[in-house]
């Protein structure tokens, strides 16, 4: 009977392990103890995760040996990861050191350049001794033959590693969800390249046409035939999502804005790069190195009036701004320095938006107060210039010269000045109770709800060329530094065509605690006696003890 007892406490215990091990292969569930649910992924990650049918591979180039603070970019994008495969089976990533084996640094650094993924260039402070090294923070998500590459690292200027680190923790999740949808899902919606009132040529806008091309149907699209048959016009223009307007520098006909007005209160989304100031830093390069910034009227004034804003013909001079790049010397010894100067505003974001969540600053030229109108139109301005700001009229005579000059600091009085409003809502007409142009069979009055974002330079879109081949948006040649305009764009043309709820992952909010390097080389010795001598001679306070005892013990038996 005992024996029988026995043998039943086995089965037992064997068929409860089987029971757990069943029921935690079928109930399979993820805490997320963290304060700020850093490892909880939005709704809209999980539908978008839920839709993959085929195995996706992510590649992490981030592995090596580097500094701690990258070494938590590491452990908390491998953490995120881990979430995206405990959701889908169909997902796996892989950490790859691209600098294993004794790979030659350079070498490998220059083919990430040629794949479009620009190494990172880190100090390392050890032992009170400043070194630098070359990391990858790059990842690659492969669907059969398709690659997208996803940056996990975010540079902003004058920020520390660890303030660059927690950015680039609070985007992981956008980054890889976003790379992700342009994987899975085919791409449906179309822009139109406006064309035919002087903007920017195809070269200056072909890095950001092309980064659009990823997830967008792009085409251009001019308003010729407006003045033959508008109607056609119209009805051939309301096929597209979106509208992007580069800086046009001619007129536009009331033709023209007629269509436009009536393409919005369709629910038509744009984004207006435009000006009222023709001034061009190209218009500088000559023998008196000095030319003039006149009033530019494009007949858009009234129509942005009627949707709630206006773009006052005024330079914005900015104590917060990026340098211009002059040339002395020649052949041989010329040389490329940077000076101040203030027509080229950095921008602030005054606010949270997820537009301009946690980019980097973007760069202006020559760019326009914009003044906001009471209306029923929501307006959120989303860049501005600094408070150490003064406003300039024009006509106004533009010179090289004031690169040698010291600013009266004291006129900058004229504080923040908006230079991109995103307007949300329902527009009225900038035609309601006014004659039109022509008649059209289906005239709207007030619009759907739709956005339109406008920008007071178009200078913001425009990349730079190397021999007749367009660098990346936002890159200045010279000095080697990326601004944030390429991102700032995407972001607004990514949000104003959003239907799956993307770009709200991008106000997520991470707090990642360091150690400070200076307290912690002040205070090396001392931690190093807490955390290994101090053990060893509790330890070894613990065994005297223990041997004391046992003897006395052995002694009292005696």
């Amino acid at each position: 009977m005992k024996q029988f007892s026995k043998y039943k406490s086995v089965v037992l215990f064997i068929v409860i392990l089987i029971v757990i091990n069943f029921a935690a292969s079928r109930y399979f569930e993820r805490l997320d103890l963290t304060q700020d649910q850093r490892y909880t992924l939005s709704k809209a990650s999980e539908e978008i995760i839920d839709d993959i049918e085929e195995p996706i591979i992510i590649d992490v180039f981030l592995k090596g040996n580097f500094p701690s603070e990258f070494k938590r970019l590491q452990n908390e994008t491998r953490q995120i990861l881990e979430e995206y495969a405990a959701k889908n089976s169909n997902i796996s990533f892989n950490f790859i050191d691209p600098l294993a084996e004794g790979a030659n640094a350079q070498q490998v650094a220059q083919q990430f350049y040629q794949m479009g993924m620009s190494p990172a260039r880190v100090n390392v402070m050890e032992n009170g001794q400043n070194s630098e090294t070359i990391i990858f923070p790059w990842a690659m998500a492969n669907l059969g033959e398709k690659s997208v590459r996803i940056g996990l690292l975010k540079n902003q200027l004058g920020s520390s590693d660890e303030d660059r680190v927690t950015n680039s923790v609070q985007q992981l999740e956008y980054a890889f969800t976003d790379a992700i949808s342009k994987l899975i899902y085919p791409r449906k919606k179309k822009i139109a390249v406006m064309r035919g009132n002087g903007e920017l040529p195809n070269a200056n806008i072909a890095d950001f046409v092309k980064t659009l091309q990823h997830y967008y149907f792009m085409a251009p699209f001019t308003l010729d035939s407006s003045s033959v048959n508008p109607q056609k016009t119209l009805q051939e223009l309301k096929e597209y999502d979106l509208i992007i307007e580069a800086k046009p520098t001619e007129p536009f006909t009331e033709n023209e804005k007629y269509i436009l007005d009536q393409y919005t209160m369709n629910g038509g989304k744009s984004l207006w790069l435009t000006e009222s100031v023709a001034m061009e830093k190209d218009s500088l390069l000559n023998p008196s190195g000095s030319a003039f910034a006149l009033p530019q009227d494009l007949n858009l004034g009234d129509f942005f009036f009627s949707y709630g804003l206006r773009i006052n013909p005024s330079l914005v001079n900015d104590m917060y701004s990026a340098p211009i790049i002059l040339a002395t010397g020649s052949g041989n010894d010329t040389r490329f320095n940077p000076y101040p100067w203030f027509y080229s505003p950095l921008t602030s974001s005054p606010n949270n938006h997820p537009i301009i969540n946690n980019i980097e600053a973007v760069k202006f030229d020559f760019a326009n107060p914009i003044d906001t109108l009471k209306n029923s139109v929501k307006k959120t301005i989303l860049l501005s210039s600094s408070p150490r700001t003064k406003l300039e009229g024009t006509p106004r005579e533009i010179s090289l010269n004031i690169v040698s000059k010291e600013p009266d600091i004291a006129s900058y009085t004229d504080g923040e000045q908006a230079l991109a409003v995103l307007l949300e809502g329902e527009f009225t007409s900038a035609y309601n109770n006014r004659l039109k142009p022509f008649e059209i069979h289906d005239n709207l009055n007030q619009s759907k709800p739709t956005e339109m974002l406008v920008i007071s330079d178009g200078e913001v879109i425009k990349n730079d060329l190397q021999q007749g081949t367009p660098l990346a948006l936002g890159f200045q040649k010279y000095t080697g530094t990326t601004y944030g305009n390429k991102e700032f764009l995407l972001n607004a043309v990514n949000y104003m065509l959003d239907d799956r709820g993307l770009m709200d992952i991008r106000t997520k909010k991470v707090r990642i605690a360091f150690l400070d390097p200076q307290k912690t080389a002040a205070q090396r010795t001392k931690w190093q006696l807490i955390t290994i001598a101090l053990p060893l001679l509790i330890l070894g306070v613990f065994a005297l003890l223990f041997t004391w005892l046992r003897r006395r013990k052995y002694i009292r038996k005696k």
